[in-house]
């Protein structure tokens, strides 16, 4: 017998919780096929097969808490293969028809989706890698089944999903639904209120004109998609440039404190704050100083698809030493970005909106985004924060100032 244990966790994840078991007791399995999900703090682990075999007993059950390297269940190998092949001195007949049994490969937040809804995986095409059912698959289907609109072809084995019917409930009858909460949204909410409590937080607003940006960004877009092999020029790359050298010149900002101790970061982690179907993520963009306009859009990017696919790793979301949050993508027009601890400030982006603005004493209409930068009172004093929120709506103003270090 093999015991199935439980991944070490890094230092900063104390313990996990059992997500999902993908297998069986009694179940025949092939080597890496994932037989566990351990969801935790910040990411899902997956726990896999170490050969081909058998799993004999499922000792932590789903919703059961585990620490590192616990015992999860016992597994016992064998060659599966080769005694299928050896049955009868040949390799065993190609078998056609609906005896064939496919290997489903799902999220755990696809498949804890999927099951809510009472819809039938086996026939889903999954868009993710290696054609994994994601959670955007599932929703794109419960959209189509709610809309019946025909934009996706569903197979006539799907279930109606249990939340979707409302018109067959009793007119009267107000609907409820209690699930629990997931440890990646149980940790946000503690963080944040953490962060309420400790920290003396308060926010400062400006306002920049993003046509110089804006600007570039039409000017040189297809020269830079050539000259980096297709990567598109965005936004977040100036702002991601621009507050590192912002911090260069305030270094109170890239700070953080721990107990009675001030700890001055000598380098710019910026942490980028996207969403996942899990939950809000904060993943790290490391030593941000030396990165390309080009290299930091390729992190963006692929911190985004990473987190949509649930792919993101402990190491990616660890550290950090100053964080830029884009509610301007979901069309918000002004918040207070809330501080993601020990980080003593924040930096937030928010929708471009034409407005009047006078210009040398002219009227004119420019692309304007408000800015908020939430800060630590205890470290940081409200004119050095005003200040610091200035100079990065300098160099986005004027980018050539970041190039000449002005």
């Amino acid at each position: 017998m093999i015991e199935i244990k439980t991944p070490v966790f890094p230092e900063s994840i104390a313990d996990g919780e059992v997500a999902a078991w993908h297998v069986e007791v009694g179940e025949t399995v092939k080597r890496d096929q994932v037989l566990v999900d351990i969801e935790t703090d910040k990411v899902v682990l997956e726990v896999v097969s170490p050969e081909n075999g058998t799993m004999k007993k499922i000792i932590k059950q789903v919703g059961e808490t585990v620490l590192a390297e616990e015992t999860l269940g016992e597994f016992e190998p064998s060659d599966i293969v080769q005694a299928s092949q050896s049955s009868e001195g040949s390799p065993e007949p190609t078998i056609e028809g609906p005896a064939v049994s496919k290997e489903i490969l799902i999220s755990p937040a696809a498949r804890k989706l999927a099951e809510e809804n009472k819809i039938k995986v086996d026939d889903i095409n999954g868009t993710g890698k290696g054609g994994r059912i994601t959670k955007e698959d599932i929703l794109r289907l419960v959209a189509a089944i709610e809309q019946e609109d025909g934009l996706v072809d569903i197979p006539p084995s799907f279930s109606r999903p249990m939340v979707l019917p409302i018109t067959d409930l009793v007119p009267e009858e107000r609907v409820e639904r209690r699930v629990p909460m997931t440890r990646l949204r149980a940790s946000i909410a503690q963080r944040l209120v953490e962060a309420q409590h400790n920290a003396a937080m308060l926010t400062t607003f400006n306002e920049v004109d993003m046509r110089s940006i804006m600007d570039l960004r039409t000017q040189y877009r297809e020269a830079f998609e050539k000259a980096h092999n297709g990567t598109r020029l965005g936004f977040m790359s100036f702002f991601v440039r621009a507050s590192v050298e912002a911090l260069k010149r305030f270094p109170s900002v890239n700070a953080s404190i721990d107990d009675n101790d001030i700890v001055y970061h000598g380098y710019q982690d910026i942490g980028v704050a996207v969403s996942s179907p899990r939950g809000l993520v904060v993943p790290v963009i490391r030593e941000a100083d030396s990165l390309t306009l080009a290299e930091i859009e390729d992190q963006v990017r692929d911190f985004g698809t990473k987190a949509q696919e649930g792919k993101l790793s402990i190491d990616e979301m660890t550290g950090g030493t100053f964080t830029i949050s884009n509610g301007g993508v979901f069309g918000s027009l002004m918040s207070t970005p809330i501080l993601n601890p020990p980080q003593t400030g924040i930096l937030g982006m928010h929708k471009i909106q034409e407005r009047p603005v006078v210009v040398n004493g002219q009227v004119e209409i420019r692309p304007m985004m408000y800015l908020a930068l939430s800060y630590d009172h205890r470290l940081i004093d409200g004119s050095e924060a005003v200040r610091f929120l200035v100079t990065i709506k300098d160099f986005l103003e004027e980018p050539a100032r970041i190039l000449l270090d002005i």
